[in-house]
């Protein structure tokens, strides 16, 4: 059986699998070291292969509230990519539970099909990336890697082999791969004050020190940014008014009401949880929900 790619652990799982007289444990596992062709959504982890997600949590676009800039922004840019027109990687950076990775989701929602599809990363699938791209590249399909809550600290070492896929390295940068990447540090990697001290004035122009371009570096890889600012207050209600609408619990009345209660519980709920966000509001309305539905014996 030939191996699509040089990843040593695979190499012996594979001829482990043959030698112990289990070939079709062995033709299971190389058939998961290429992507599904046709699955929307599907998971790297380099110790399996690909797992394909069976139900992908999908986003409508008309779902996603008071975030129309970045919507526009992200879909542009997506389009751009499917065309094969050059696009940007993107870095969806900001507060917690503002839309980021539902951002994602509904381009996968809008375009996922036969020539789309989302892989999704976690820091593991980052270890083993290079692997990753020499098997998407030998693919005619279109793949966005999603990876949620990028960060890393300060002794890991595993950004430089996403540093090296999305700009810097030798390599021409694959034309059917963009990374989609989530975080609540705009830089990615933290910052401490020695730094700051590494700063020096030169001719009266401030230059940063090595440490510092070091950590943005990574950042500064992807051609567009999208803020997400916490919502305010007003955001929140109307978030939270459009899941009551399309899920609410009617009364004993019938139906749900247009009144303030509502209101009032859900700033207590957001206050208790110190933040606004998207997923605060449909956290709240599964409370508001299980709080009217009748308790069962």
């Amino acid at each position: 059986m030939s191996i699509p790619f040089r990843s040593k652990l695979t190499v012996r799982k594979l001829q482990g699998y043959k030698h112990s007289g289990c070939p079709d444990t062995a033709q299971a596992m190389g058939r998961r070291l290429r992507p599904h062709p046709h699955a929307l959504a599907q998971r790297w982890v380099p110790e399996r292969g690909f797992i394909q997600i069976e139900q992908p949590a999908l986003e409508d676009p008309k779902d996603i509230l008071h975030r129309a800039r970045q919507l526009d922004q992200i879909d542009r840019n997506t389009r751009l990519f499917l065309s094969g027109k050059p696009a940007n990687h993107v870095l969806l950076w900001g507060a917690r539970g503002t839309g980021k990775s539902a951002m994602i989701r509904a381009m996968l929602t809008r375009y996922g099909g036969e020539d789309f599809g989302v892989i999704e990363l976690d820091h593991a699938g980052l270890s083993a990336l290079a692997d990753l791209i020499q098997i998407l590249t030998r693919t005619p399909r279109r793949y966005v890697l999603f990876v949620d809550d990028l960060s890393f600290e300060a002794q890991d070492m595993r950004y430089k082999s996403l540093k090296a896929l999305l700009d810097g390295s030798l390599m021409t940068p694959p034309v059917n791969i963009l990374v989609y990447a989530t975080s609540n540090r705009r830089h990615l990697l933290p910052e401490s004050m020695q730094d700051n001290l590494e700063g020096r004035v030169i001719d009266g122009e401030l230059h940063e020190g090595d440490a510092i371009d070091e950590k943005v570096s990574l950042s500064e890889r992807f051609g567009l940014w999208l803020a997400f600012h916490p919502f305010s207050q007003e955001q929140y209600l109307d978030i939270v008014r459009a899941h009551l609408t399309v899920g609410s619990i009617g009364d004993e009345r019938g139906g749900w009401n247009e009144g303030t209660e509502w209101q009032v519980e859900a700033l207590r709920f957001a206050r208790l949880r110190g933040s606004r966000s998207g997923r605060v509001a449909a956290q709240f309305v599964q409370y508001w929900n299980s709080m009217r539905m009748p308790a069962s014996m």
